[in-house]
């Protein structure tokens, strides 16, 4: 063990939503299992706090969508100062920030003010849309970890420090995909089991949880031993889907389970956002949604978003592998057409479920937090 692994250091990390506090939760684990002896404080939430980091504050349940995020901007705007205080005032070796580029970028900033080295953990989709901010990664990047293959290329060769770590979101899946391929052999549509996933964030559940009940009622009305599985990411959210759940809408509730309730469904209807990618992991078929504001979505979101699909299968698939409704106003019509007509072709659903497990292979490395706590390791003995 040399010096550097003798010393106790403090490393400060941020997370401001649900993906990033199981993040941030695993990679704690991940360095406490280093030769490193190392204080974790922060903000986060929940998970981050049972893996030992000190939590000055939790943002985590304030996490909205584009759109609704200027409501809180007035909260997120003092704790922003509280944590540019507390780096200011107290020794930091590394700061951390994971996801939430919006959030994050000031952490960033508010740490090299300070003279602290920042990792970023799950790059920014700049290449998406809002490729002006470049610069702002540049200058306040130090070493970013992304978590897309194409992303590490895109970055570096815009100046950014990158190397690609793997997906967090398929560490806990086995090294050999192949084994969760569907064959459909028995598939009865009038016996199928659909997985409905509205997200992690109030606005998310807000906007398609109503549209994903609709959608399971007219199919339920039409098929009627079909069975319905919603899945929520903590007790929390589950106690919201259950104060939107419509009349005469039924289901079984899973908590945080999306890998185990995909691998056991025939079909999933499935928020935009990182569940897509377990999803597609566990060979689930899926159609995948997004609702937006029908005027900002025409006036602005299509013009800053730069990319021909917007889920993340079909960006990594550089086809529509999948249908994706992104966004969607209002008419469930569409959605359910294309839901029966998948149903309706056995053969064409085994044939997907083989093709999301080759896409996902193709992303599949090493555990992501391992990598990761590898290069923190490297920034701090450095």
């Amino acid at each position: 063990m040399d010096e550097a692994e003798h010393k106790t250091y403090r490393i400060f990390m941020s997370a401001a939503e649900p993906s990033g506090d199981g993040h941030c939760a695993n990679l704690i684990n991940a360095l406490k299992k280093t030769s490193y002896n190392i204080e974790f404080v922060g903000v986060g939430g929940a998970k981050m706090e049972q893996a030992g980091c000190q939590i000055l504050e939790n943002p985590v349940g304030k996490a909205a969508m584009i759109y609704n995020a200027f409501k809180q901007v007035f909260s997120f705007y003092f704790l922003i100062r509280r944590i540019t205080g507390y780096l200011k005032t107290h020794k930091v070796d590394l700061v951390i920030v994971c996801d939430s580029p919006a959030f994050n970028m000031h952490i960033a900033k508010a740490a090299k003010k300070a003279g602290i080295k920042t990792l970023f953990y799950v790059a920014p989709q700049l290449w998406a849309w809002g490729q002006w901010r470049i610069g702002k990664m540049r200058k306040y990047c130090d070493k970013l970890c992304c978590i897309l293959p194409f992303e590490e290329s895109w970055f570096s060769s815009r100046g950014v420090d990158t190397v690609f770590v793997g997906n967090p979101l398929l560490d806990e899946f086995d090294a050999d995909l192949k084994q969760n391929k569907k064959t459909y052999r028995e598939f009865d549509i009038e016996n199928a089991s659909i997985a409905l996933m509205p997200g992690s964030r109030d606005a998310e559940i807000q906007s398609l949880w109503p549209a994903m009940q609709q959608i399971a009622v007219r199919l339920k009305r039409k098929y009627r031993n079909i069975i319905i599985t919603a899945v929520a990411v903590d007790d929390e959210k589950k106690e919201i889907l259950k104060s939107l759940q419509a009349l005469g809408f039924r289901c079984h509730y899973a908590i945080g389970s999306v890998k185990e309730v995909a691998r056991s469904a025939d079909f999933t209807i499935v928020a935009s956002g990182s569940a897509t990618l377990q999803v597609a992991a566990s060979g689930c078929p899926m159609v995948i949604m997004y609702q937006s504001n029908k005027l900002l979505w025409h006036l602005f979101g299509r013009r800053l978003v730069k990319t021909e699909f917007l889920s993340l299968v079909n960006i990594l698939a550089e086809k529509e592998l999948v249908p994706e409704y992104m966004p969607y106003f209002k008419s469930i019509e569409p959605i359910l057409e294309t839901i029966e007509n998948l149903l309706g072709d056995s053969r064409g659903l085994a044939v997907l479920s083989g093709e999301l497990i080759e896409l996902v292979n193709s992303v599949k490395k090493d555990k992501a937090c391992d990598k990761v706590a590898q290069i923190a390791c490297e920034m701090i003995g450095s």
